[in-house]
């Protein structure tokens, strides 16, 4: 499933390619905190990296942890504004997966791993695409585990 967020305008967008995990530990979500709201955990692909590889890298840098990424759950893109990018499009990825071994300190320093309970986080993310990839994933494990 894939949906699209925003109006495209007739403008030249800056487009970035993220991946992201959604952990689930029973009822509760695995996201990070930082001083503007949740996310959840990935982020932008690097050069040539994949979206596997890219998750691993984003799980240690904001979470501290090694992760294990499992089944493709959604993607999303937006046409929205940012305040330094200006036209801004991102492309994002969603996958179900774990949080396998703590292996440090996040070295990104204002990135606070938090796990949640989805009623309590739900609509709460702060990027809207990241709610709604939320939500299928939700959705998905319920038709799997009724």
């Amino acid at each position: 499933m894939h949906k699209i967020f925003g109006t495209k305008e007739n403008v030249e967008y800056t487009d970035r390619e993220g991946a992201y995990l959604i952990p689930f530990r029973g009822n509760m979500v695995g996201v990070v905190r930082v001083p503007k709201g949740y996310f959840l955990l990935g982020g932008g692909l690097e050069n040539g990296e994949s979206h596997e590889a890219c998750i691993e890298r984003e799980c240690v840098e904001e979470a501290g942890y090694l992760s294990l990424v499992k089944d493709k759950i959604c993607s999303a893109e937006a046409f929205t504004t940012h305040p330094t990018i200006r036209y801004f499009h991102p492309i994002q990825t969603y996958y179900f997966g774990e949080l396998i071994e703590e292996v440090g300190a996040p070295t990104e320093k204002d990135h606070v791993l938090c796990w949640i309970e989805y009623e309590q986080l739900k609509g709460k993310l702060f990027v809207e695409m990241q709610n709604w990839a939320l939500e299928q994933a939700v959705m998905q494990r319920t038709e799997v585990n009724p």
